[in-house]
């Protein structure tokens, strides 16, 4: 009976091994050479430390660029903003001078510190500082929140409310409206926030912290206080609204009436001047009409029986006339002769003739005295 025999496994030599571990050794090596170098930015700060021990600072123009140090753990790279921060805290609770509970907020722009000038030792930078005091700018900036809001309790604690809005009443708007109150106020919380009147050291001699600004952004009441604060301006604006109103109307009044009284008295004298002159006019045209009429009153007569006969003679018109009615005597004698006596040139006066065929004349037996002209309609 025969069988196949399994050949033995066959185990990597040593050779083998390096072949195999020399690649990822050397990608390791590089690395971690790699390390060996610090890229200084010109926006940060860089510390280098040896075994926690500071052993290189990085934090003037001339040190920008690329540096070499041990590879890391050996020697290892901490780096700090250079640039101004803008810290905004939440605005806290206080009480003024005539306890008044007001809310209010205040922003502060810091930095780390430049170097003054090249120091001898590496904790005489203000970055060396900032970093063996505080580490790191949430630790930087909760320091200045609580030493901000300690300062700024107790100064506004010795200004009222009123002062510190710069009203003298609820009325009344800003008294200033620049380099006021608030100003004074922002510049000493400015210089008490750098340094106390009781501290030995400045922030930047202690910490490294150069404080840029600090400003009080804004002042309002708490949110439980709001509501009733806001209804009791709009009721004093309410007030003021209707006082200012009542003024206004009754000065509308005044000068409307005194516009009124002028209107009537203007009027009136414009009526009496056109009646005055109306009235000169009609008898001037009176004098002139009677001097016509006196120069011819013959012609004057013609005229105004053609004016009537203009006026009552139509297509549905029939006249029943006496044989001596003036009327009469016109259509059927027509025009008196010319006397010799010429009068003065006239306008003439052209006069249709009425229709035969719709108008018929017919002349009424004489009566006895003197009876109108009967109209009757057809």
């Amino acid at each position: 009976m025969s069988s196949t025999a399994t050949p033995p496994a066959q185990i990597p030599t040593r050779g083998a091994w390096r072949r195999r571990l020399a690649l990822p050794a050397l990608v390791g090596t590089c690395a971690w050479l790699t390390t060996a170098g610090v890229m200084v930015d010109e926006t940060e700060f860089v510390v280098v430390e040896r075994l926690g021990t500071i052993v290189s600072v990085y934090d003037t123009p001339a040190s920008r660029g690329l540096h070499f140090k041990l590879p890391w753990p050996i020697e290892t790279v901490r780096r700090f903003d250079r640039r101004i921060h803008f810290f905004d805290p939440p605005g806290r609770e206080v009480f003024t001078r005539d306890k008044k509970n007001i809310t209010v907020s205040a922003y502060i722009n810091w930095r780390i510190a430049e170097p003054t000038s090249e120091v001898a030792a590496f904790a005489d930078s203000p970055v060396v500082r900032f970093y063996r005091g505080l580490g790191s700018r949430e630790i930087a900036e909760a320091r200045l929140e609580t030493r901000l809001r300690s300062i700024l309790t107790t100064l506004v604690g010795q200004i009222e409310l009123d002062s510190l809005l710069e009203v003298e009443s609820s009325e009344a708007g800003p008294r200033s409206p620049e380099g006021g109150l608030l100003d004074r106020l922002s510049t000493q919380l400015t210089a008490e926030v750098r340094r106390r009147a009781d501290e030995d050291e400045s922030t930047l001699d202690r910490l490294g912290i150069e404080l840029v600004d600090v400003r009080i952004r804004r002042i309002n009441f708490p949110e439980g206080n709001q509501q009733s604060v806001f209804e009791r301006m709009k009721s004093e604006r309410r007030k003021i609204a209707e006082r200012y109103r009542s003024a206004g109307q009754a000065d509308s009044q005044m000068i409307r009436s005194r516009a009124d009284r002028q209107y009537t008295e203007l009027l009136a004298r414009a009526r009496g001047d056109a009646e005055r002159i109306r009235g000169r006019a009609e008898a001037e045209a009176v004098g002139i009409l009677n001097d016509a009429h006196a120069l011819d009153p013959e012609f004057y007569q013609t005229l105004r029986t053609l004016d009537a006969y203009r006026k009552f003679l139509n297509e549905k018109t029939t006249l029943i006339l006496s044989s001596s009615s003036p009327l009469l005597k016109l259509l059927t004698e027509g025009l008196p002769p010319e006397t010799s006596e010429s009068p003065p040139a006239l306008v003439p006066l052209t006069v249709g003739e009425p229709d035969a065929a719709k108008t018929s004349i017919v002349p009424a037996p004489r009566r006895t005295g003197t009876e109108e002209p009967e109209e009757t309609p057809r």
